[in-house]
């Protein structure tokens, strides 16, 4: 863990809004020089906090307009190795996410499709097929408001 001073919590939060500002711009909105706001932004990357750099797409403008979450518990555990589930399942591209959780469902995974006449498509015909399926729970995306998260 590396400490973290106001001013590294402020170029965060200034990443997390918009992580395709530089560091002219975030020292002249925090006071900054450039050379010392892309030291620190330098010292954020090198320690791992700053992971990379993401775009963020609209799937809606892109013609995905429904996401859908799916909870998914495996046959059997022993049957099938997670690693083949985890790479099979990434393997298809409506497939955003696929996390390992605890609880009731061994995996959530963020599915996009055109609408859910798409989505019932890919349900059958990748999803269902999936090594060592079990029960399937899905959940429709309303809405969406993204928070940054805590920061230090």
């Amino acid at each position: 863990m590396i400490a973290l001073d106001t001013i590294d919590r402020q170029i965060l939060r200034a990443l997390t809004e918009d992580a395709t500002q530089g560091a002219s711009e975030i020292g002249r909105a925090l006071g900054l020089s450039q050379p010392a706001t892309w030291r620190r932004m330098r010292r954020l990357h090198e320690a791992g906090v700053i992971k990379g750099r993401r775009l963020d797409l609209d799937h809606e403008k892109l013609g995905f307009g429904v996401t859908v979450f799916l909870g998914v518990k495996l046959a059997t555990k022993g049957r099938v190795s997670l690693e083949d589930f985890e790479r099979a399942v990434s393997a298809i591209p409506e497939v955003q996410t696929v996390e390992h959780i605890l609880g009731v469902y061994d995996y959530r995974l963020r599915v996009v499709a055109r609408d859910i006449a798409d989505f019932e498509r890919v349900l059958r015909r990748r999803i269902m097929t999936l090594p060592g399926l079990g029960n399937v729970e899905a959940n429709v995306l309303l809405s969406e408001e993204r928070r940054p998260g805590p920061i230090g």
